[in-house]
């Protein structure tokens, strides 16, 4: 299968070299969910597209620091792609930003949060299963790493996955949109990190919840898998 990740963001300079960039983490987990995927990189923070939508079989949108609503350039011309994928029924996976992509470029809408930064590992619960879901276990935990949410769906959608933090973790559109707000391609390494780096700006008491949360585990790997098979699924 052959996999676009259209990427709105870089690591930080300064974590670069102790975790990589975006394209290592997702590749660090697609590969080895699946050694045969094909990877290709796009971008579109820098306005870098696909020729044709069919160079690829599915689509992974990253996240990124900026929020959806904010007033740049690539960000209006990514919404309008964002639609184009889903009007041409390509199957696609939103993860953070990407997620709240998806929503807000079909309708939906995406806000600030009164809840606050949501960091460190959360959990949310399934509000209900699909077979690219494979077997459950009731919940799953990521890394998380935002102060937007969804707020508003859009028309067609369906929520797989809520918490008291955050009401929709998890939903689809229609039978070729998956968004995910939970990271499954951060270490726990990356979080811890990540957090530090942004003293300045999330509360002390909530950095040091989000980093002691990090002693638990994360189903990244069932995660991975999910989108892998949505994105399987979804193209035949």
């Amino acid at each position: 299968m052959r996999i676009g990740i259209l990427l709105c963001d870089d690591v930080k300079p300064e974590l670069q070299e102790k975790h990589q960039n975006y394209p290592d983490m997702f590749a660090g987990i697609l590969l080895n969910a699946d050694p045969s995927l094909t990877l290709r990189f796009y971008r579109v923070m820098d306005f870098e597209y696909p020729v044709d939508l069919a160079e690829n079989d599915g689509y992974i949108i990253s996240g990124s620091r900026y929020s959806v609503y904010d007033d740049h350039p690539w960000i209006k011309q990514f919404e309008a792609f964002v639609r184009e994928l889903y009007d041409n029924k390509i199957p696609t996976v939103g993860i953070c930003f990407g997620h709240q992509m998806m929503a807000q470029a079909l309708g939906g809408e995406v806000t600030r949060s009164e809840n606050g930064w949501g960091v460190g590992i959360a959990t949310s619960d399934f509000t209900q299963s699909a077979n690219w879901m494979g077997n459950t276990k009731g919940q799953f935990s990521l890394v998380v790493s935002h102060q937007d949410q969804v707020s508003r769906l859009p028309e067609g959608s369906q929520t797989f996955a809520s918490s008291d933090f955050c009401p929709i973790g998890m939903f689809t559109v229609d039978n070729h949109f998956l968004a995910i707000q939970g990271h499954p391609e951060f270490s726990r390494a990356y979080s811890f990190d990540l957090m530090e780096s942004r003293r300045d700006r999330i509360p002390e008491r909530v950095i040091n919840a989000g980093q002691d949360s990090l002693k638990q585990t994360t189903d990244s790997d069932d995660v991975t898998r999910w989108m892998l098979d949505f994105l399987a699924q979804a193209k035949q």
